[in-house]
């Protein structure tokens, strides 16, 4: 059992799907694992590091040579993917409901594709989710990014001089990305208040500290959507909470937009409007920009400055932290095959659960239910 693991091309893609932790685990499963060249520079890892670890650091053709498995934080082109076993798996974030023609020609190519993102949210698959692990380090660098843009400090500080005030910081949307946020800005000394459509969440704010901020008498989502996240609110909510949180925008320094529907563009959730009624030199990190964002104005990749209000979209904001990302990333991975590692078949055979979640890919089709009509 081959095991490829790939150098990343994505524009400002720093990450890399194994680290020498993973390389040695692997290898301890009976695996042969082959590094392309350079792969881990931009996260931090030597190739010397690899080698060290045991796997065999080739070029990219050398890598792929009948591989069986093949690792990669975004997914290929599959006309990248030339050398490999029929029936070779694709492990990786496939972005499948925006990229459909890449996920068309896996399964052109014969391959298995397997998209990380679509693991079940269920509890034996916690240590596999690579949204998790990735919103996760995502929320505690919107907060840095916020603290960098914004002109003054994060703690109440008293000095000879007089008081400086707190940093008013508003999270929108509570998954794992604004939960980190929250207790981010919390350990920042920020003043922190929240808010989600799931009622749910109002424990969890208040548990880091923060204030919720929450429409009452209003119906939004009592529970979960599919997958751990939030449904679409409706629109008596929308208008309710529009007017709640338009009230509260005006009086934050520092806003953190975290809200993503699978599948569709991300919610609208402060209008242009909103950002005005803002002082200048406030800021506003929006985390789902390259899903269209939450706040109208952002701009996919830049920092930009409307009405005084610097509104941060940065791209890929998990790789900014490539070493640590690439570490969970990776532990993310191995967790998955490892777990249905087949020792007299020396290799990974999923159950239907699992298996039937994260498989596009298969015989020559495209066969997850959630990309067929």
């Amino acid at each position: 059992m081959k095991i490829a693991v790939l150098r990343e091309t994505a524009e400002g893609e720093r990450r890399v799907a194994a680290t020498p932790e993973t390389v040695k685990k692997f290898i301890g499963l009976g695996a042969t694992v082959a590094i392309e060249a350079g792969a881990g520079g931009t996260a931090s890892i030597a190739d010397a590091d690899y080698a060290a670890a045991g796997a065999t650091v080739a070029d990219h053709a050398a890598t792929l040579a009948g591989a069986d498995i093949v690792l990669a934080v975004q997914g290929p082109d599959a006309a990248s993917l030339a050398g490999v076993t029929q029936g070779a798996w694709l492990v990786a974030a496939l972005n499948p409901f925006a990229d459909r023609t890449r996920i068309d020609g896996y399964a052109a190519a014969g391959l298995e594709a397997l998209a990380m993102e679509f693991m079940p949210r269920i509890t034996r698959a916690q240590s596999m989710d690579i949204l998790s692990s990735q919103s996760n380090l995502a929320g505690y660098k919107a907060v840095l990014d916020a603290a960098a843009a914004y002109g003054r400090a994060f703690p109440m500080m008293m000095t000879a001089a007089g008081t400086v005030s707190a940093a008013r910081v508003f999270v929108m949307g509570v998954g794992v990305a604004g939960l980190q946020a929250i207790a981010t800005a919390r350990r920042l000394g920020a003043q922190v208040s929240a808010t989600d459509v799931r009622s749910a969440t109002r424990e969890q704010i208040q548990s880091l500290g923060a204030k919720p901020i929450f429409v009452e008498n209003v119906a939004g989502i009592e529970g979960e959507g599919s997958g751990g996240y939030a449904g679409e609110m409706s629109p008596e909510y929308q208008a309710a909470q529009a007017e709640l949180v338009s009230g509260h925008i005006a009086k934050q320094d520092i806003v953190i937009t975290t809200a993503l529907i699978p599948g569709r563009p991300a919610p609208r959730l402060i209008s242009a409007a909103q950002v005005a009624s803002m002082r200048p030199g406030s800021v506003i990190v929006d985390l789902a920009v390259e899903s269209g964002g939450n706040v109208e104005g952002s701009v996919a990749g830049e920092a930009v400055v409307v009405s005084g209000v610097t509104i941060v979209g940065y791209r890929n904001v998990a790789s900014r932290l490539a070493a640590d990302a690439s570490a969970l990333f990776s532990r993310n991975l191995f967790n998955f095959l490892s777990a249905f590692w087949d020792k007299e078949q020396g290799k990974p055979v999923l159950d239907d659960e699992i298996g039937d979640a994260i498989r596009l890919t298969q015989g020559g089709k495209v066969v997850n239910a959630r990309l067929l009509p």
